[in-house]
């Protein structure tokens, strides 16, 4: 039996073609995966107008709370798992799996009850106003059914990849992504559902991704599962989720950012001459756009991760070192390019989600070339503060993010509209980005003369 790091591709295989066999399809799937609410609010502007868009925006931390469990606990357990195989740990790698899919379904069904209990509560509280609310209210009623199968498909995707099986994680996605787009257009128009037809053909886009993931299980390269690898541990749940922190840090706290950037937009709007509902329906359109861009961000070091944390565990670190630098200039090249689209296309990308007003227009434009000014280092930023997780170290990636949104975004966003008006919202954003920016590129430099130069056999 040949050592396990020989054995598999992660600790032998050329990086390059190795990273890009990983990532392509991770790439692929998380933009996929993000379309589902970007086409909804395409359709949904083109048919509803801006109030329906409005509508998705207030929605959105819904998605985002399911991200932030979904993502903790897959991208956890998915770091756990390749670890412990690069540790030769095989049965242990089984209970990160196997958790992580119990973990996934049980709070699926819980958050999705709570939210059904407390909808139009949290809703106000998203920064719906009484014009929006109806439709919101339609909008999320009916797409919180599918939160156990978003909240599984996300969780389950990372593992699926961490088994060497991207192509796979991105045919679950892209099949429920497909099938979105061609029921939006049925739901919405032709049987004249509006803002519900495009929520019900959310949800059955999900449980068809989901199934798919179910299915994967039997059927995983590394290992063979048992029952017993499903059964709850208590110290297994708690590695996934320090392992996972990072993301459920960033996520949990987008969810925090969404809800004082739409409360802001609220406030501040009343007293511009856009109103409360133009910056909003705008903001929800910028970041669903913005998360696209986070999206292929996400793809590239989720292609990355098994590499980093496999070779971790192997003790390669030469080949760690080379997959950091690879990673971030790829990052780079991804990031510069997403800027120069968005500051020289702000208002051709506007319209692909409905008309509007000349005011409406020129405030989408504005907020658009502002609110991503400094997206040319996101990108390396989150690459930074997700490698931290993959080898083990969850706590500097957790403090990454934590600083980024918590200490940095927050509190310009309540502190620079004080000064700026509604323009302070947006300036808070980019402001935010590069000094996160600057703090990640310190912690990755100290890491990097911490960890041994040369492999330990």
């Amino acid at each position: 039996m040949l050592p396990a790091e020989k054995e598999n591709p992660l600790g032998t295989k050329p990086l390059g073609k190795l990273l890009f066999s990983l990532a392509v399809p991770a790439v692929i799937a998380n933009v996929v995966n993000a379309l589902y609410n970007i086409v909804d609010q395409i359709f949904i502007g083109n048919g509803i107008g801006y109030l329906g868009n409005a509508a998705t925006s207030v929605s959105f931390p819904l998605t985002t709370i399911c991200m932030a469990i979904g993502l903790m606990t897959g991208l956890g357990s998915a770091a756990g798992f390749n670890l412990e195989l690069g540790r030769k740990n095989e049965e242990l790698a089984k209970k990160y799996a196997g958790n992580a899919a119990s973990i996934l379904i049980i709070s699926g069904v819980v958050i999705c009850i709570i939210v059904r209990i407390f909808l139009k509560k949290l809703l106000v509280v998203f920064g719906a106003s009484e014009q929006i609310l109806p439709f919101a209210q339609t909008y999320a009623g009916i797409t919180s059914l599918g939160i156990p199968f978003l909240l599984f498909s996300t969780g389950t995707n990372p593992l699926v990849r961490a088994d060497r099986s991207p192509k796979y994680s991105m045919a679950a996605i892209v099949s429920g992504a497909v099938l979105n787009t061609i029921l939006d257009p049925i739901f919405i128009f032709k049987f004249g559902l509006g803002i519900a037809g495009a929520a019900w053909a959310t949800v059955i886009s999900q449980i068809v991704s989901a199934v798919m993931l179910a299915l994967y299980f039997p059927r995983f390269k590394s290992v063979k599962f048992s029952l017993k690898d499903f059964v709850l541990n208590a110290k297994v749940i708690a590695k996934i989720c320090s392992l996972g922190l990072n993301s459920f840090i960033y996520q949990s706290s987008n969810l925090l950012v969404q809800i004082v950037l739409n409360n802001s937009l609220r406030h501040y709007g009343e007293a511009s001459v856009y109103g409360s509902d133009i910056p909003i329906a705008v903001a929800g359109i910028v970041v669903k756009i913005n998360v696209i861009y986070i999206s292929f961000i996400i793809g590239l070091i989720n292609g990355a991760q098994p590499i980093c944390s496999f070779n971790y565990g192997a003790k390669k670190y030469r080949r760690v070192r080379d997959t950091v630098r690879l990673f971030i200039k790829a990052a780079l090249v991804i990031s510069f390019t997403a800027f120069a689209v968005f500051e020289i296309f702000p208002t051709q990308i506007i319209r692909l989600f409905g008309d509007g007003s000349d005011l409406y227009f020129a405030y989408a434009s504005k907020f658009m070339r502002v609110y991503l000014f400094c997206i040319f280092v996101t990108g390396v930023q989150i690459c930074i503060s997700t490698f931290f997780p993959s080898i083990g170290k969850a706590a500097k990636g957790a403090a990454l993010s934590f600083a980024k949104q918590i200490l940095f975004v927050v509190p310009l966003m309540l502190i620079l509209p004080r000064f700026m008006g509604l323009d302070g919202v947006m300036f808070a954003q980019p402001i935010a980005d590069f000094t996160a920016f600057m703090l990640a590129v310190i912690f990755l430099v100290n890491e990097m003369k911490q960890m041994p130069k040369e492999d330990i056999i």
